[in-house]
């Protein structure tokens, strides 16, 4: 499919924007500078729906004493009688950029569509907080959910974890994770949205749509010399999923991709790795579509259609039980 039409007025602003001026790659900021910029960019791209019946701010403790924020959304009010099922999110930013409030509609949304509760965490970004930070910080995050969530509220039975771009790759590297280490909630369902998976940028969808199409290779570059410590962290499984040999035993997989993003590639070999391993997956293809789109409801219906079709996987998944699993169902394209 071609562009989509907003999609494509979308990116001509964005480009006169950076030959005018007005606008400034991230390349050529710091992070600190990058930071605000982005979470701006949220209330002109999305639509954020109304605040839910139940949004309060969390602290949560990290393993080496420090403590990071973290939202907890939920359209009733968590109650140890009745606790919630609960996703834990992580931001997309490319673990430099990115908030509690640039997602925070996406968030409220999900938690809507999905009548489950959603934990979103503030992990700490580079290039302050280097690889593998964010990845521990997630893990603690769920860690505890385990010691703390009935206390909250929340039923650590229940339990997925999802994330968009850098999120998503945090989301995947959890999973498998959580499949080690029975000290953790085993997750049953992962929400992998545009995830980088792969060591090394060189498919040829990288090649295709590595500029022009928003997520610039420059950026993606930026985002990394930021991040990690060397060029051996690449070939990390915590920073690249696909470098995990075995993906056998790892929860189903909802992963949403863009048609038009650098991403796409990597995204479709983790689903076929996963099918292969034994894993049920449900691959959504939204044509005509970009990186980061599910943050731009002012911009396309299609943003706010994946996130009612995450909500949906994630309610079908809350009230399956293992034997009740349906099938490997792979790739959707979205009309």
């Amino acid at each position: 499919m071609s562009l989509h039409p907003d999609i494509a007025v979308l990116l001509d602003m964005v480009q006169i924007g950076t030959e005018s001026g007005a606008r400034i790659p991230f390349p050529q900021l710091t992070a600190t500078q990058a930071r605000p910029d982005f979470d701006a960019s949220s209330p002109l791209l999305d639509v954020d729906p109304p605040p839910l019946a139940h949004e309060r701010r969390l602290s949560l403790p990290t393993r080496d004493g420090a403590a990071i924020a973290a939202r907890l959304y939920a359209e009733r009010e968590p109650d140890s009688r009745s606790p919630m099922p609960v996703l834990l999110y992580m931001h997309g930013g490319g673990f430099v950029v990115g908030s509690l409030d640039s997602h925070q509609p996406l968030c409220r949304g999900v938690a809507t569509d999905s009548g489950a509760a959603v934990l979103s965490i503030d992990y700490r970004l580079a290039p302050e907080h280097k690889f593998p930070t964010a990845f521990e910080d997630a893990v603690d995050a769920l860690a505890w959910i385990a010691r703390e969530g009935a206390a909250a509220g929340l039923d650590r039975q229940r339990v997925a974890v999802g994330g968009d771009s850098a999120g998503g790759t945090l989301a995947a590297a959890l999973a498998i994770e959580a499949r080690a280490n029975g000290d953790l909630p085993q997750p049953l369902l992962q929400v992998l949205a545009y995830p980088g998976l792969s060591s090394r940028q060189v498919s040829d969808s990288y090649s295709r749509y590595g500029s022009g199409f928003l997520l610039e290779r420059d950026t993606v570059d930026w985002f990394f010399r930021q991040y990690l410590r060397d060029d051996s962290d690449r070939d990390d499984w915590r920073f690249a999923p696909l470098a995990v040999c075995d993906l056998s035993g790892l929860p189903p997989a909802l992963i949403v991709l863009a048609e038009y993003d650098p991403l796409l590639d990597e995204g479709r070999d983790y689903a076929s790795r996963l099918e292969a391993a034994g894993v049920a997956v449900d691959l959504q293809v939204y044509p005509g579509m970009i990186h980061e789109f599910l943050r731009m409801g002012n911009v396309v219906a299609d943003a706010l259609q994946a996130r009612a079709a995450i909500g949906r996987a994630l309610a079908a998944a809350f009230r399956t039980t293992d034997s009740e699993r349906p099938p490997a169902n792979m790739e959707r394209h979205r009309d």
